[in-house]
């Protein structure tokens, strides 16, 4: 079994999750922890459960959500894994960075191998990956059939869906990964979205006015 984590770190209210086994070990998703503070937040949690990192894995590469990456890489010996579509926004972080008011003078070194990889494993435990284009060109959903959960990064919020105006956005390419990776899952899967609150596939299904609108009129 899995358990979900979430951290809420910088000024945009960026969910950080932490996936973590019954072993221990866990894995870090979207680490925004930008302040000292923020990153002695992450050190405390992860030490207060007794947990390991052993990877660390972004559901895209926008600034908000890469904020504390190369922390993690020093801290714990990891490198961010994601979507190689997506490498250009990491590497321009420092330019992205400094039109938000952020500083970045580091960057996390990468590992894109999960381009190619339909799932990873978290000690006995499976993950899913998908790829979900149209927030980012490299966005990715983490899903876990078992314990009926999937963290979608900006793709999709609880009655909204992601931005189309950022780098690498696009509207219909968003709503056909909406269409054909996300709300065709279980209804009781829990939707862990890169900011706010929860949700679920069914709700969303029901009562996101995106995704009832638009699937009414094709």
């Amino acid at each position: 079994m899995i358990k979900v984590h979430r951290l809420v770190f910088n000024d945009f209210q960026e969910n950080t999750y932490v996936l973590s086994a019954e072993n221990g070990e866990c894995i870090i998703v979207d680490a925004g922890c930008y302040s000292e503070d923020e990153q002695q937040v992450l050190v405390d949690f992860l030490k207060d459960n007794k947990l390991k990192p052993v990877r660390m894995i972004n559901t895209h590469g926008h600034i908000d959500h890469i904020l504390g990456a190369a922390f993690v890489c020093e801290e714990y010996g990891l490198k961010l894994e994601l979507h190689e579509e997506d490498v250009p926004l990491v590497k321009n972080a420092p330019s992205y960075g400094s039109v938000w008011g952020f500083v970045v003078n580091k960057l996390p070194e990468l590992d894109t191998a999960i381009t190619n990889m339909e799932e990873v494993t978290l000690a006995e435990n499976t993950l899913k990956l998908m790829h979900v284009p149209g927030h980012s060109k490299g966005s990715i959903a983490i899903y876990s059939e078992e314990d009926k959960f999937v963290l979608v990064g900006d793709v999709l919020f609880k009655g909204s869906i992601g931005r189309t105006d950022l780098p690498g956005g696009d509207y219909d390419i968003l709503m056909k990964s909406i269409g054909t990776k996300l709300i065709v899952l279980d209804e009781e899967t829990v939707v862990y979205s890169g900011h706010g609150p929860a949700s679920s596939i069914g709700m969303e299904k029901r009562s996101n006015p995106f995704i009832t609108d638009y699937f009414s009129n094709i």
